[in-house]
């Protein structure tokens, strides 16, 4: 533990945010997670409506820097490339 105050108010500020990072992260994986079993399960309907869903959490992840712009296109792509190879 830091001696210095403002090293002190500084661990307790990064485990605050770390805490809702995984949180934010988390829920972004469960939401990719949704719709890679409604894939699986061949469900397109389902896979398309939850790939809206996972893409606006993608999205606001990373508008809150979660991680990079490209990190989230990326993400994303790969989800939609899926859900469009149920339809073929």
């Amino acid at each position: 533990m830091p001696n210095i105050k403002s090293s002190i108010l500084s661990v307790k500020t990064d485990a605050m945010r770390r805490a809702k990072n995984v949180s934010a992260k988390s829920a972004i994986k469960t939401a990719s997670r949704k719709v890679i079993d409604a894939v699986a399960a061949g469900n397109a309907e389902e896979a398309k409506a939850l790939l809206v869903i996972a893409c606006k959490k993608i999205d606001q992840g990373a508008a809150n820097r979660l991680f990079h712009k490209n990190c989230a296109a990326r993400r994303k792509s790969r989800l939609a490339r899926r859900v469009n190879s149920l339809s073929k």
